[in-house]
């Protein structure tokens, strides 16, 4: 991460108020910016304010906030001052920067008559998230993840905010190069939201190794079965399963002989177990792997390993 990524993201006229900002880019997580109200960053020891000068203030009140206009000429900025070239990201609610990094948009909401999202208008909100990799964050489970070097399906349980698509690109990473436990495998990545590569005109802006695939920007349920067709995976990665069409599409990709990566939002095994459209993935023990990660005193942790019949493998 370099503070060139940070101070870029800003038209040029406006970069002085954000140098301070960018020389805490190894700690900068998120630049809130909302019309009308404080500049708020979230660092690693917690949120802070930027004042009119770009100072980083603990008071909100000390704090200055951002115009409507400002944030206009921040997004056509970020958009090349071609609004319409990006009307697709648009219209999902983000955009996919150079470096792996992504802007959150919020604002009024068109509709077409079917009930779809159409475009998004008055955007009065955006979230700066800036991408961190963290290259051997999956150094500690990786031998769990192994069965006489066949990859075990393995589900990543975490909060937001816990690291999960972190410890999910590592490991999609290292098993793409090769590890100890295994040579390197052919991947496939469904980055439906581009969070895991970051990719900016369809390149890989975060490192997911030499031997990964990345359908970028497509639904999962489509994407898995379109990488199964064109690019015949030996593991196939996916992130925040979150429905029954998320599921189904993991037991066919199973039976077409996919080693299988997800994530999904959650605190506990037990949680995830209650969840309705989990059951068929417990009761057939789909995962033979579930990772759960926690927060603790503000650092990301692994709360546990666990096995397909939901016993510790580690304390």
């Amino acid at each position: 991460m370099r503070r060139e990524d940070i101070l870029r993201m800003f038209p040029e006229r406006m970069r002085s108020r954000w140098q301070n900002v960018a020389d805490l880019c190894d700690q900068v997580q998120e630049i809130r910016l909302r019309a009308g109200r404080p500049v708020t960053i979230l660092l690693g020891k917690g949120e802070r304010f930027v004042d009119a000068g770009g100072q980083i203030v603990d008071r909100q009140d000390c704090g200055a906030g951002i115009t409507a206009g400002e944030l206009d000429e921040i997004l056509q900025h970020l958009c090349q001052y071609s609004l319409y070239a990006f009307a697709d990201e648009i219209r999902q609610g983000f955009l996919t920067m150079q470096g792996g990094h992504r802007v959150g948009l919020a604002g009024q909401v068109i509709l077409e008559e079917a009930g779809r999202i159409r475009n998004i208008k008055y955007i009065r909100y955006l979230n700066i998230r800036i991408a961190h990799q963290i290259k051997g964050a999956a150094d500690s489970v990786l031998c769990f993840l192994y069965d006489k070097g066949r990859v075990r399906n393995t589900l990543l349980i975490s909060p937001p905010g816990c690291g999960k698509t972190t410890m999910l690109r590592d490991i999609i990473r290292q098993l793409s190069d090769g590890t100890a436990y295994g040579p390197g495998m052919n991947v496939s990545v469904v980055d439906e939201r581009s969070e895991i590569a970051g990719s900016y005109m369809g390149i890989p802006q975060n490192d997911v190794g030499t031997r990964t695939d990345v359908l970028d920007g497509c639904p999962k349920v489509e994407g898995m079965m379109m990488l199964i067709r064109s690019m015949a995976p030996q593991v196939l990665a996916v992130d925040e399963l979150g429905s029954d069409k998320d599921i189904e599409a993991l037991r066919m990709a199973s039976g077409c002989g996919c080693n299988l990566l997800a994530t999904i939002h959650g605190n506990s095994l037990k949680e995830i177990q209650n969840k309705d459209y989990m059951r068929y993935v417990i009761e057939e023990s789909l995962f033979e792997r579930y990772v759960v990660l926690a927060r603790r005193s503000g650092n990301c942790v692994i709360e546990g390993i666990y096995d397909q019949e939901g016993q510790r493998c580690i304390k």
